[in-house]
C-alpha cells in the first residue's frame, strides 16, 4: 500500500490549506484514514481520523478549524485546515488501516510527510 500525501506549504496565520492522501496498491479494503503531525522536538500526534463509515475524531487543538473527509471510491482522504496558527506548523503524515489479504486483517500504513508551515 502506498500513501501519497500532498498539499502542504507555507501559509500565513489565519490562512487555509487542504491536504490530500491517496492510497494505492493491492487494497481489498481500507478502514480508518487519518492525519498525524510531528513538530520538531515533539512526538507524533493524532490530528484527525475518519472511519470508512464516515465517523470522525479530532484532536482538541484542531476542533472547529480542521475538517477531515474521504472519498471511498478514490481511496483518498482530505484534511481541510482553516484558521491556521503558528502552532500548527509540523510535518503532517497520513495513515490508514488497510486489508491487503482479503481476510479482514488490517495493518497500518504510513505515507511520507508533507510540511505545513504557518508563519507571517
Amino acid at each position: 500500500v502506498q500513501l501519497q500525501a500532498s498539499g502542504g506549504g507555507l501559509v500565513q496565520p489565519g490562512g487555509s490549506l487542504k491536504l490530500s492522501c491517496a492510497a494505492s496498491g493491492n487494497i481489498f479494503r481500507l478502514n480508518s484514514m487519518g492525519w498525524y503531525r510531528q513538530a520538531p522536538g515533539n512526538q507524533r500526534e493524532l490530528v484527525a481520523e475518519i472511519t470508512s463509515g464516515g465517523s470522525t475524531n479530532y484532536a482538541d487543538s484542531v476542533k472547529g478549524r480542521f475538517t477531515i473527509s474521504r472519498d471511498n471510491a478514490k481511496n483518498t482522504a482530505y484534511l481541510q485546515m482553516n484558521s491556521l496558527k503558528p502552532e500548527d506548523t509540523a510535518v503532517y503524515f497520513c495513515r490508514t488501516l488497510a486489508d491487503v489479504t482479503g481476510r479482514s486483517i488490517f495493518r497500518p500504513y504510513w505515507g511520507q510527510g508533507t510540511l505545513v508551515t504557518v508563519s507571517s
